[in-house]
């Protein structure tokens, strides 16, 4: 009986951490996904972004990614910007974008990832 208490506090303990993970989890709505690029001008102030690489939210490797940040997608269609920094509309000097310019609904993971994203045109 002394190895089955120890073991039950235990099942017990790591129920209450699962659940409490469960909980923390971000569940985030996404809006249906553009298929064609959007104007710079378009896009709200502090949603452009510059990032090295945009992908399917359901990709398996994005996927590994999103759940590593605790982060679950309601709209499987979305783009998601990985490292992602902000740009300015000018897109001139040290905030030029050289990889692929977006516009993100949500842009709250330290430009680990931004979520919803739309390519851009930006034009000078």
């Amino acid at each position: 009986m002394l190895v089955s208490i120890p073991r039950a506090i235990f099942n017990l303990v790591l129920l209450l951490t699962f659940a409490v993970c469960a909980s923390a989890i971000a569940t985030v709505p996404v809006n249906a996904r553009r298929s064609d690029p959007l104007p710079a001008d378009l896009c709200p102030a502090g949603n452009l972004q510059c990032c090295n690489a945009l992908e399917r939210a359901d990709d398996s490797v994005v996927g590994v990614l999103l759940g590593l940040l605790g982060i679950v997608l309601q709209g499987v269609e979305a783009l998601v910007g990985i490292t992602c920094s902000p740009i300015d509309i000018l897109g001139i000097g040290q905030n030029e974008c050289h990889t692929q310019a977006v516009c993100c609904e949500n842009n709250d993971f330290h430009g680990i990832v931004a979520i919803g994203c739309v390519p851009i045109i930006i034009s000078l």
